[in-house]
Formats: structure tokens, C-alpha cells, sequence
């Protein structure tokens, strides 16, 4: 099967097919000849495994080795459970909070927020874990780095073109023939136009949370 006629079958993302062969969790033959990916029907019921344990949020980690056989089906859920259940107390610590703000008659000005996060500073002393606002905050940062990084390629293909452009209308006698100026110049505008692409799709990614594209299905 070709991964466009998997990802209609399992309704699993082509990205997350490749994350996922990438990772090991799937080994798709290869066509000889062309070297094609082609997918086995052992290879759709393995991704459909993947994408059930993926919706119940188990890590890719024990996803492997219940796949490989180091863990059985009934272990790896015993740890789901405890994680989730984990997250469940975390969740009700939260709406705790929520609901005490939800009642609190102050605006939001007139909040004692130091005393507050002092309580949620105590309650995460004991365990409970909220929102990291770190992890959160650093999606900007990412995508600053990003825009940098493709501005200055930028920059250095624009500069050669320029550069190019302005020997070329200097020395016309010496210049090459127009095809191959043509080439000259097209090949950093082709690298212009490929960096803007990869950079939106950068962008795209990590407002999508890179951290987790795999869960999107």
C-alpha cells in the first residue's frame, strides 16, 4: 500500500506515518527499483495499535515496548492509569482555584495575587503540578529564533543577487550568456522562496505545539 492509501485506511496523518517510522515504531518495506515506500497490511493494524494507545496519551516510549512484546497491554495500562490519575488530581487542584476565583467578589486588580500563587507555590510542593508556563511561553521564543535564522539567509541570498546583478550590468561584455544568468540568479531566488516556505511551516508547527505534532491525528 502507498502511505496516501494508509493514511485513508487508518486516519493517521502522512507527518505522524513518517514520525512514526522515523521513531522505529513501524519498518515499511521498500519498492525495488524506486525505492518506494510500501506498506504491509501488518504495517496498517501496527499503526492502528499505535493510534489507540496514542488517543489514550501513552508515551511513545511504552508504546514500543508493548509492541515489541517487553511489556504486556494490561502493565502498560496500570501505568497510564496512574499517570492519568495523577493528572486528574492536578486537574481538580485547578478547578479547585478556579472555583475559589469564581466566587471571589474582588476584580482582578484588586486580587491578592501574591498570597495566591503562594498557594499554588505550597500546593506544588506537595506534589500537584499546574500549567508550565515556561514550556508555554518558549513558543515565542522559538518562533523568534526562526524568523532570525531565515532573515539572515535571506539577507545573504538577496545580497548575492544584488551582487550578481550589479557585476552583470557593470561588465555586460563580460557577463554570461542570459540563460546562464538566469540560472545565476534563479538558483539563490529559489533558495529565498524554499526558506520563507520551511519558515511558515516552522511557524505553523510550533503554534501548533511542536511538542506534541504527533498527537494530531
Amino acid at each position: 500500500m502507498k502511505i496516501n492509501e494508509v493514511e485513508a485506511a487508518v486516519g493517521v496523518t502522512k507527518k505522524n506515518i513518517r514520525f512514526y517510522e522515523e521513531e522505529g515504531l513501524i519498518t515499511p518495506s521498500r519498492e525495488p527499483g524506486n525505492g518506494y515506500r510500501s506498506y504491509s497490511q501488518a504495517d496498517v493494524e501496527r499503526l492502528r495499535r499505535i493510534k489507540l494507545l496514542r488517543k489514550l496519551d501513552v508515551p511513545l516510549a511504552e508504546i514500543r515496548e508493548m509492541l515489541e512484546g517487553r511489556k504486556t497491554l494490561a502493565e502498560g495500562m496500570a501505568l497510564q492509569l496512574e499517570r492519568l490519575s495523577t493528572r486528574r488530581k492536578d486537574l481538580n487542584e485547578a478547578i479547585g482555584f478556579c472555583e475559589m476565583l469564581e466566587k471571589d467578589t474582588v476584580s482582578l486588580n484588586e486580587l491578592d495575587v501574591e498570597q495566591t500563587l503562594a498557594r499554588l507555590a505550597a500546593r506544588e510542593e506537595q506534589g500537584v503540578t499546574f500549567v508550565n508556563i515556561e514550556r508555554t511561553d518558549r513558543k515565542a521564543e522559538r518562533i523568534k529564533g526562526a524568523l532570525v535564522g531565515a532573515g539572515l539567509f535571506t539577507a545573504l541570498m538577496a545580497f548575492i543577487i544584488a551582487t550578481m546583478a550589479w557585476a552583470f550590468y557593470t561588465d555586460p561584455q563580460g557577463a554570461p550568456p542570459l540563460p546562464l544568468v538566469i540560472v545565476l540568479l534563479g538558483i539563490p531566488a529559489g533558495c529565498i522562496v524554499g526558506t520563507l516556505k520551511v519558515l511558515l511551516d516552522r511557524i505553523e508547527e510550533i503554534g501548533k505545539g511542536e511538542e506534541d505534532a504527533y498527537r494530531n491525528y
